[in-house]
């Protein structure tokens, strides 16, 4: 997921470069979901996999 949220985000900057504002405010509004989505999973699973010895 991780991954996509790069993808996204490159896409998100060669599009600013090159002047397609729509496209270039959607492909950054995936990235940020896509991170906090990301980001939200990760801590369930530091929580979650702990374990006591």
């Amino acid at each position: 997921m991780l991954r996509w949220t790069v993808i996204f985000i490159i896409l998100a900057i060669v599009a600013g470069i090159f002047g397609f504002g729509g496209i270039a405010a959607g492909a950054a509004s995936i990235a940020k979901i896509l991170f906090f989505i990301f980001l939200v999973l990760f801590i369930i699973s530091l929580i979650t996999g702990r374990k006591k010895i």
